[in-house]
């Protein structure tokens, strides 16, 4: 039995230029090496999405349903989000 199947799959040009250029450059061998690459990094980084929500999202959501006095209101994140950008700008303009 075979432990591979082949699939035909249609790209944006520049997808699949990209994909020519990484097998031009000899990173790859084949254009298949490319998407079995890509599709090994997509899963890698499924997993650690899955695994921070689970971690620190779902404990975050399990905290701030035993104490409800934790949430902070969407306007003091963007008043707190606000500052810092400020405050970053005026380190950016001061080095400058």
């Amino acid at each position: 039995m075979r432990s591979t199947q082949q699939f035909s799959i249609t790209l944006p040009n520049e997808m699949a230029e990209a994909v020519r250029a990484k097998v031009a450059s000899g990173e790859y061998a084949t254009e298949s090496e490319v998407i079995r690459d890509g599709l090994r990094t997509l899963l890698a980084r499924d997993r650690a999405v899955e695994d921070w929500l689970r971690r620190d999202v779902a404990a975050a959501f399990d905290a701030m349903k035993a104490d409800p006095s934790r949430a902070v209101s969407a306007d003091r994140v963007k008043a707190r989000l606000a500052a810092a950008a400020k405050k970053a700008r005026a380190r950016a303009s001061s080095a400058v």
